[in-house]
């Protein structure tokens, strides 16, 4: 059997997967041969918070997926600036400053 896609990997996008999951705190644990990411939405005022979704993956996966990350946080940042952690002081910019000698 010939493959039309010329060795392209077609990924299906199902409609229920394709809303999405909210979630506002990943919780990551490792053994020797996995990574695991608890994906939780956590609700003011709620006592109890559930796992939305777990990836499992190995090793190496993970750290594809980090690099993958920190190089979508940069093109994110070129186009729509820093990125503001809470608890974060930010440096004003210091372009209308003038030294005298």
């Amino acid at each position: 059997m010939e493959n039309s896609n010329s060795g392209q990997l077609q990924i299906e996008l199902k409609e229920d997967i394709a809303r999405g999951t909210y979630a506002n705190l990943a919780i990551i644990t490792h053994s020797s041969s996995e990574f695991i990411v608890d994906f939780v939405c956590v609700l003011p005022g709620m006592s109890k918070a559930g796992v939305q979704s777990r990836v499992v993956m190995a090793p190496e996966h993970a750290k594809r997926f980090l690099r993958a990350l920190q190089e979508n946080i940069d093109k994110f940042e070129r186009s729509f600036g820093a990125i503001r952690m809470p608890g974060e002081i930010p440096f004003p910019p210091l372009t209308d400053m003038q030294g005298e000698a």
